[in-house]
């Protein structure tokens, strides 16, 4: 694509590009700048770009820009939107390590051993097994179990505390 087809297509196109941004985005600024992106983006691929196909060029790439920015828009607000949890000490008496010994001491034995050998003295899965003579996959459900059941005792207690 020349220079002068480039300008034609810019006289020809941008109205009709202009009004499609608008009816989508429903916001003037945002559609001028789908449509500055769009010819930004056809100048910079003007040489690859053959004359004849400018028009669905053009649209789809202010379709997709669109959905860029509206991507873009939902994550910001999602991100904005986040509450943010303190961090901090509060005035009430929490002993965790008392309150996992407790939780611990209401497992089964099998399960009490698989989670201390795997999250207290760092063993993997095989090591373990061989130490409690269990497969591989066994000591992982019981690993998974005790793990669930801890979660949700601490979780309780906290809602106690």
């Amino acid at each position: 694509m020349t220079t002068q087809e480039y300008n034609q297509s810019v006289d020809q196109f941008s109205d009709n590009l202009y009004r499609f941004a608008l009816k989508n985005m429903r916001d003037e600024e945002k559609a001028k700048d789908i449509v500055q992106d769009t010819f930004e983006r056809l100048w910079m691929k003007v040489t690859d770009v053959n004359f004849e196909k400018v028009k669905s060029y053009l649209f789809t790439t202010a379709y997709n820009a669109m959905v860029d920015l509206s991507r873009r828009e939902k994550k910001v607000g999602e991100y904005n939107e986040t509450k943010v949890r303190r961090m901090g000490h509060n005035e009430q008496y929490s002993d965790l390590k008392e309150i996992l010994n407790e939780a611990l001491q209401k497992l089964p034995e099998i399960q009490r051993s698989v989670v201390m050998l795997r999250d207290y003295e760092g063993y993997n899965y095989e090591e373990i097994g061989e130490i409690t003579n269990l497969n591989e996959s066994q000591v992982k459900v019981y690993i998974f179990r005790a793990r669930k059941f801890l979660k949700e005792y601490i979780g309780s207690m906290e809602a106690v505390i």
